[in-house]
């Protein structure tokens, strides 16, 4: 009898093929034995400089994962960590012994540190596999070659793993950790293929055992029986074949812009290739991250400029600095902060320092009078109506025209139409909002159900907006996850979303899943997923109106 593990289907598609697993060293043992302090500091020292080089010199190419991958060599580098190793080998443990429980003691101390966020467990893990194999003499971890398509299954995925990937040979992606915003989900998601995340036991799964998997329902089965088998190689009605270009339109006609979430130079190509109609959200970030001084006024607005310059004659909406929480920046000193996600994180950062805002609104005024785009900004993690029109009217002092905030505060939703009373838009930002709705982390795979973007509030919440937008006669984006998702879409569109915005290579598929329905369809299936009792059955309504 086929065995079945469930989790969370992060990106649609289904897939089948034999399992390749992520491979990594185990806890060294420890015998007691006597060892040579010194050669073991010596050895330990080495193998932390040597991944922390490494680790740099995969972020160089690794495009959207380089910040993360920079985070993890500075880890390596900490003289905290290395203080902790170096303790280790003075109680008698060798280099490996002594580096592993090294990375266990410098998680709990960090953890305990009020000053500093906590390092992300998944890329501290990887960091410690990376220095204990090098120690062992072992290969670190990575994934090895069957020499055929495989599925990737894994506890967990990191930025350095994935940045050696071969994305031609992987079917599909499935790990044991994780959520709906990971850093699995957002890659499967880039590669358009099928991902399941968040599914207990699968890390156990053997390599070579074939599996099938649906990263629509998050159901994964392992020695697939035929009728399985023939279901998936004949496709399903949910799978829309994708759209080769144009706009956005529901079948009789409805314009429903398609846009691209941007998060540097690097992905501007992948959205023109998709024909994205725009840039719902220019994230500004890569500019500020992983530097000791925020980017002059000439170096932003050279940046944007370019971004600005590919989009000629197309929207561009940019979103000012989003930094806090998981996005810390070096120069900017946010103190003890219990719970980071609800403390000073985006706009509020500058209550502390104007001048970033200053500086950044200034570049892109002047990005934007030297460029054809139609630009437009718009400020994170507002709040109040208060917050909003203290953005707009700084934003138009410095000379920009179309001034917007991003709703992923429950607050900001409730009170959306308040909000465009001072603004000329609003954005919603689905990660975010679906995050605060539900008290959830974001990278708790725990918790993933909760903040599945077909849970019935978190679509209540959206609706909230829409209708606001719809009574001041103004368009509403919806951004996030739950934008690119192509079944999803329509529901979207069907509460009144005006325009999506998404991962460039999801833009095919979700305009070739709008051609399908018309905008009637949209609102029924909108409907009867805001009449679910849970997110399991909104799913399964749409999906039989399809």
């Amino acid at each position: 009898m086929s065995a079945r593990y469930s989790g969370l289907g992060v990106s649609p598609g289904r897939a089948i093929g034999p399992v390749a697993r992520v491979h990594g060293p185990q806890l060294p043992p420890y015998d007691g034995s006597p060892v040579d302090v010194e050669a073991e500091t010596g050895r330990a020292e080495d193998a932390l400089g040597e991944v922390a080089d490494e680790l740099e010199s995969l972020a160089q190419r690794a495009g959207v994962s380089g910040a993360v991958l920079v985070r993890q060599a500075r880890m390596a580098r900490d003289p905290s960590l290395r203080a902790l190793v170096h303790q280790f080998v003075r109680t008698g443990r060798d280099a490996a012994r002594a580096s592993w429980e090294g990375f266990g003691a410098y998680r709990d101390m960090r953890a305990s540190d009020p000053l500093r966020p906590a390092p992300d467990a998944g890329e501290l893990d990887d960091v410690r596999d990376r220095v204990v194999a090098r120690l062992l003499g072992e290969p670190p971890p990575g994934i090895p070659d069957p020499g055929a398509p495989y599925v990737l299954v894994a506890r967990d995925l990191s930025p350095a793993l994935t940045a050696t990937l071969d994305s031609t040979r992987v079917l599909a992606l499935v790990t044991e950790r994780g959520g709906p915003t990971s850093h699995t989900a957002v890659l499967a998601k880039a590669l358009g293929i099928p991902a399941v995340v968040g599914a207990p036991g699968v890390a156990s799964l053997p390599t070579g055992q074939q599996v099938a998997v649906d990263g629509t329902s998050g159901v994964v089965t392992a020695d697939p029986d035929s009728e399985t088998v023939g279901a998936f190689r004949n496709g399903g009605a949910a799978a829309p074949v994708a759209a080769k270009g144009g706009p956005g339109r529901t079948r009789d006609g409805r314009p429903v812009q398609l846009l691209a979430a941007v998060g540097g130079k690097g992905d501007v190509e992948e959205a023109l290739a998709a024909d994205a109609e725009g840039v719902g959200v220019f994230r500004t970030e890569f500019l500020f991250l992983d530097r000791d001084a925020p980017p002059s006024l000439a170096e932003q607005a050279s940046a944007y400029r370019e971004v600005f310059d590919a989009f000629a004659g197309r929207s561009v909406t940019t979103r000012t600095l989003d930094i806090g929480a998981d996005k810390p920046a070096s120069f900017v000193r946010l103190g003890d902060q219990p719970n980071p996600a609800l403390g000073v994180r985006g706009l509020r950062v500058a209550r502390r320092y104007p001048q970033l805002l200053t500086d950044q609104l200034a570049a892109i005024a002047r990005a934007a009078r030297e460029s054809s785009a139609d630009v437009r900004v718009m400020a994170p993690m507002i709040a109040t109506r208060a917050e909003a029109a203290w953005f707009a009217a700084r934003a138009r002092e410095a000379g920009l025209r179309q001034v917007g905030v991003m709703v992923e505060v429950p607050a900001a939703a409730l009170r959306s139409r308040d909000l465009l009373q001072v603004v000329d838009f609003v954005s919603v930002g689905a990660n975010d909002l679906a995050q605060y709705a539900f008290a959830t982390d974001r990278a708790d795979g725990e918790l993933a159900d909760l903040l599945d973007p077909w849970q019935p509030a978190f679509l209540e919440l959206v609706a909230t907006v829409l209708r606001a937008g719809s009574v001041a006669g103004q368009s509403v984006t919806v951004c996030g996850e739950a934008a690119s998702d192509p079944v999803l879409a329509p529901v979207l569109v069907g509460l009144g979303a005006s325009g999506l915005s998404m991962t460039a290579r999801m833009i095919p598929l979700v305009r070739a899943s709008l051609a399908r329905v018309t905008s009637e369809q949209c609102r029924q299936m909108a409907a009867a997923a805001l009449d679910a009792e849970g997110p399991e059955e909104a799913l399964a309504r749409v999906e039989q109106l399809l």
